[in-house]
């Protein structure tokens, strides 16, 4: 049952058109059904718009009656942020079939695409044009351009090129009551009062419904390297990232931390993966060097500076791929290992950062803090090491059950959080606050930067109509 009006219901099928909408069960599933199945929503209604136009008009409609309404992307987000909820009473709309347009500027150095398109389409589009998209992580594939803006999402390239907010110019949106504004000139310079379209980066569709999406793009990477080291402590792989940037400055893409446990179930529930490297290693880091122009001599002098790094202690032991096929080998432990530890059992997790020169401080005292709650629990801390966003994963004891396990999440949650902000840190690096977090934000937010919020959102949502509840109670 909802509590939504058949006539309400009548209206929206009406300005979505008969391929609009949807109501079966079977099409339904695959958008009330979250990746881990920790969570399933309902619905009464699936919109499917496809244009900017019709989304306006659903929104107008919506404020009008006050019907909640939630938008989604690729539904592939880890914070409950866009489903509706087991209410009935929010209507879905997913925003998939707003994917016809790519436009590439290559003089200007920007593309703009609907909110639909996959982040791999439009590192492929950017790639047959000669350019590079550099957003990347592991659900490109499914992840839309509208959901990786309302996210802010990282991924693995955030310490060249930044996280999202970094490499939008613009955005078009639709605002709650149903106006559309349109940012998408391509500007890099524009000081003609509050910047809109930076206001919806990060806001996870609770301030309108992002439609389309002008970034940056950089020139494509003419060389690569990619190699995998192993170290004895998370000291020598702070250390080891301060002497990979002073080696190669601008040219490092990426540095990802990996615990030799996690690399244990990658090895054990992935098929095909073998350990890089022969030593046994309590921490591993990928690292990533690509040159935007030919440079015969980097090779050398990159393997000169690994065997330096070899002979005074800072690593224990590496491997350099030799071939795209062996570079995207070691990629790919480092891309499966959420799907290593799910295989694994039961796992909480912490998308959180701290300042870099905290990360071996807050892994100490994290261990030791979830140990209290838990003896035996396996931490597997993983990520980006480069900007300070780590995965602070927990797995399940092996005696335990896993709904034991889970029962625990609010006492693990309260440890580790209380360490982050005590280290100046971030309890969402780059997943968001969904609903699941929504009483964390409550609880540490700066009370002034929290009010601030629930007035913007006031102001531009009056009637309470988009995504209620995500972010803000």
């Amino acid at each position: 049952m909802t509590n939504i009006s058949n006539h309400i219901i009548d209206e929206l099928k009406n300005v979505s058109g008969d391929k609009g909408w949807s109501t079966d069960k079977g099409e339904l599933e695959a958008h009330l059904t979250e990746w881990r199945s920790r969570w399933q929503g309902r619905t009464p209604l699936l919109l499917k718009p496809a244009s900017t136009d019709e989304i306006s008009e659903i929104l107008k409609i919506c404020n009008r009656h006050g019907c909640k309404l939630v938008p989604q992307g690729g539904n592939t987000g880890l914070v409950n942020g866009s489903m509706p909820d087991e209410s009935g009473d929010e209507i879905l709309l997913s925003l998939k079939r707003l994917n016809k347009e790519i436009r590439i500027d290559t003089v200007n150095d920007t593309i703009t695409a609907d909110a639909g398109i996959t982040v791999k389409q439009l590192q492929d589009y950017a790639q047959d044009h000669g350019r590079l998209f550099p957003l990347s992580l592991a659900s490109e594939g499914s992840c839309t351009i509208g959901g990786i803006v309302s996210t802010n999402a990282g991924g693995v390239h955030v310490l060249r090129y930044g996280s999202t907010r970094d490499l939008t110019l613009g955005l078009e949106a639709v605002m709650p009551t149903g106006e559309i504004i349109d940012e998408l000139s391509g500007l890099r310079k524009d000081n003609t009062g509050y910047s809109l379209s930076h206001m919806l980066i990060g806001a996870e569709g609770t301030l309108g419904i992002v439609t389309r999406a002008t970034f940056k793009l950089y020139p494509a990477i003419r060389q690569r390297f990619v190699m995998m080291v192993g170290m004895h402590d998370v000291i020598q792989a702070t250390a080891l990232l301060q002497e990979a940037k002073t080696f190669a400055g601008d040219n490092i893409s990426a540095f990802e931390l990996i615990p030799g446990t996690g690399l244990e179930f990658i090895i054990k529930h992935i098929p095909g993966t073998t350990a890089p490297i022969t030593t046994h290693c309590n921490w591993l880091a990928l690292i990533e060097f690509g040159l935007i122009s030919m440079d015969e001599n980097f090779s050398d002098r990159m393997e000169n500076w690994l065997e330096k790094q070899l002979l005074t202690g800072n690593i224990i032991d590496a491997t350099i791929a030799q071939s795209e096929h062996q570079a995207q080998a070691l990629w790919h432990l480092r891309e499966t290992m959420s799907e290593a530890q799910k295989t694994e059992g039961a796992s909480i997790k912490h998308d959180i950062s701290v300042p870099i020169s905290n990360i071996e401080a807050f892994i100490s005292a994290a261990n030791e803090a979830v140990e209290t709650v838990c003896p035996d629990v396996r931490p597997v801390p993983f990520g980006h090491l480069g900007d300070g966003n780590l995965h602070y994963n927990l797995s399940q004891p092996e005696s335990m059950d896993g709904e034991e396990f889970m029962a625990l999440e609010k006492a693990f949650n309260d440890v580790v959080y209380d360490i982050v902000m005590d280290m100046g840190g971030s309890i969402s690096a780059e997943h968001g606050i969904g609903k699941l977090k929504v009483d964390e934000l409550e609880k540490r937010k700066n009370p002034a930067e929290l009010a601030a919020m629930k007035a913007i959102k006031k102001a531009l949502d009056p009637n309470s109509i988009l995504n209620i509840g995500r972010i803000l109670k």
